[in-house]
């Protein structure tokens, strides 16, 4: 089958059951999203949220249905190549207190796949960085050993190693969860120019605290105990 390319992500009749587990964890799943949209997947906790999410990525394999990342079908091998042009921000982000990376080298590690370890840094990276660091008023703390820095500030550092590789698609499971009410405006907002800005590529942000986000989406995914229950077209 040829690559889906109009879609970001294609979800056909899909069911995933955890190994012991008695019921699927996400069953009769529907869904495309396109290219250059910010979508917003809400739910309370144990919908199915952080499953859908890593059911999208391949790292999680159905046992039913078909999925399709940026086109490619993630039992195929070629998911490697595709998951490599993805960024994802999972909820359990934290380093311990004796990691010694600084934050600009965990920023920079973020972009480990996509090259050579030898290659030179591309040329943008500084200018991003430099960029996002002041947006989310965290460029002290570049230099800093990431292991030190606070819950909301080590969230911030790992978003904007997300956004620095400059992904077709972005995954961020509850990244407001340990941000104040001024961060998270301010990290929507940079998600969303960044979406509007490239035009080819998406978002998607799984969030059930902070409900200005869904200000922000182009669709809204409702999900509660594995289904998804109503899908919302905004713009």
């Amino acid at each position: 089958m040829q690559p889906i390319r109009r879609e970001a992500i294609r979800l056909e009749n899909v069911w995933l059951t955890y190994s012991g587990a008695g019921k699927p964890a996400i069953r009769n799943i529907n869904l495309s999203i396109p290219f250059g949209v910010l979508a917003v997947i809400k739910g309370p906790n144990g919908a199915g949220k952080t499953t859908f999410i890593e059911t999208c990525l391949g790292l999680l394999k159905p046992i039913k249905g078909k999925v399709y990342l940026l086109g490619i079908n993630t039992k195929d091998k070629r998911i490697i190549e595709a998951r490599r042009k993805c960024s994802y921000v999972p909820q359990d982000f934290m380093k311990p207190p004796y990691e010694h990376y600084t934050a600009k080298k965990v920023i920079e590690m973020g972009l480990s796949s996509n090259r050579i370890i030898t290659d030179p840094l591309p040329e943008y990276f500084q200018h991003d960085l430099k960029y996002y660091a002041k947006e989310l008023n965290i460029h002290d703390l570049l230099d800093k050993p990431i292991g030190i820095l606070s819950g909301g500030q080590q969230q911030k550092v790992f978003i904007i190693r997300a956004l620095i590789r400059r992904p077709k698609l972005l995954f961020l499971d509850e990244p407001f969860s340990s941000l104040d009410r001024e961060s998270r405006i301010k990290v929507v907002e940079l998600i969303a120019n960044y979406v509007r800005k490239h035009g080819n590529v998406s978002a998607i942000i799984v969030s059930h605290t902070f409900n200005k986000v869904e200000e922000y989406a182009d669709i809204i995914v409702s999900m509660n105990d594995g289904v998804i229950t109503s899908v919302k077209f905004l713009r």
